[in-house]
């Protein structure tokens, strides 16, 4: 598995995808945290940023999808897969080795906006205003959300050699997960009857409570199911074709 990681790590790094990815990332983050006057947190009346992690998931929606479509697909696609699979290595070893490597692409991306943190501190009017426990928190939610776009992209990306297909799977797949169910939630019938239970579907739900500094064991359990059957799904798929 170690091997198929580290195979991965210098493929992405060894291209402009990783540099572009974390570019874009931090530009778009940076603008919509610093610059924009409707996110800005230098508008906000307290000291929070609120404003990022409620916008850093629709980032990563697309985001990563864009990152995880080559993953499988390009592998298909040139033929590469099966001279993989004839090496000394499981298949699940290789499905798990891509998977945190991919993985550690997007955490490595997500960790420069940490400056944020420090910067908004440095900016408050005391440092106790910013509550260090409560960001913390949100950016657990936030990096379990993302190894759950991660997985979920990756077997998008299994299910077709086209990555551009791959993509657009990916990015709705996402997309359903993190806003589907609060859609269906709000829809008549469902109001005031079974919307709560609806929304503990989706990935929103799990990322809110975590964001707001209350780490519950069954929004940590939601992550980590998810994250197990995506990649065991892609996992699955693979298998069926050799």
């Amino acid at each position: 598995m170690w091997s198929i990681y580290r195979k991965e790590i210098r493929s992405l790094f060894s291209s402009l995808i990783a540099y572009i990815v974390i570019g874009f990332f931090l530009l778009v983050m940076g603008l919509m945290t610093w610059v924009f006057p409707e996110y800005s947190v230098l508008d906000y009346p307290y000291a929070s940023l609120e404003s990022f992690f409620r916008l850093a998931p629709t980032i990563l929606t697309i985001m990563i999808p864009a990152i995880t479509m080559r993953s499988f697909a390009e592998e298909s696609q040139t033929g590469t897969l099966e001279l993989l699979l004839t090496r000394p290595i499981t298949l699940a070893a290789l499905v798990w080795g891509k998977y945190l490597a991919y993985l550690s692409l997007v955490l490595i991306t997500l960790l420069p906006t940490l400056i944020y943190y420090i910067s908004l501190k440095s900016l408050a009017a005391t440092p106790a205003m910013v509550d260090g426990g409560e960001t913390l928190s949100a950016y657990l939610g936030l990096a379990l959300q993302a190894a759950s776009f991660t997985g979920i992209g990756m077997l998008a990306s299994t299910w077709s050699s086209n990555q551009i297909i791959a993509f657009i799977t990916g990015v709705f797949m996402c997309f359903i997960l993190q806003w589907g169910f609060v859609f269906i939630s709000k829809l008549p019938g469902w109001v005031g009857t079974w919307d709560y239970i609806v929304q503990q579907f989706g990935i929103d739900a799990h990322y809110s409570s975590i964001s707001r500094g209350v780490i519950d064991s069954r929004d940590l359990l939601y992550f980590f199911t998810l994250i197990l059957l995506s990649v065991e799904a892609s996992h699955m798929v693979l298998a069926s074709r050799t």
